[in-house]
């Protein structure tokens, strides 16, 4: 595994694992830094904290993939998967529900940079050892 691929799944885990947690931690300080007002309705919080929790593992299972070159394919298909359904999700809300802010627009930057370099990490890559010489008969 080269150093692009290290960086780009440690950098993609740690953020989907620290926003997982800041969600399922501080949801409200969370959301209150891209100017929106949750209120303290536990059903909302609850709703909001769960699929935090399931960003912290998932950004940990990508993170993985830094450290053991055997998880490195599953932990990029992983952060790709991630990060561009994040972005996609957030596109079609620009459609339907109307333009969401610069803090959202930022965000949505990040996914599709994270998800498309994921998607980087998952091309086939030519080793010494797998080119072949044609020969001729």
């Amino acid at each position: 595994m080269n150093l692009f691929q290290k960086l780009t799944l440690g950098v993609s885990g740690l953020i989907a694992l620290g926003i997982g947690m800041a969600i399922t931690f501080v949801p409200i300080g969370f959301y209150a830094g891209s100017g929106i007002a949750l209120g303290t309705d536990p059903a909302l919080l609850s709703e909001l904290r769960a699929p935090g929790a399931n960003l912290s593992a998932l950004g940990a299972v990508i993170f993985a993939g830094a450290l053991r070159s055997g998880l490195a394919r599953q932990s990029a298909a992983l952060g790709a998967l991630v990060f561009l359904a994040f972005a996609f999700g957030r596109i079609v809300s620009i459609v339907v529900d109307g333009w969401p802010g610069e803090s959202i627009l930022v965000a949505l930057g990040v996914e599709l940079a994270l998800g498309g370099l994921c998607l980087l990490v998952l091309r086939p890559h030519k080793t010494a050892s797998a080119k072949t010489t044609s020969v001729m008969p």
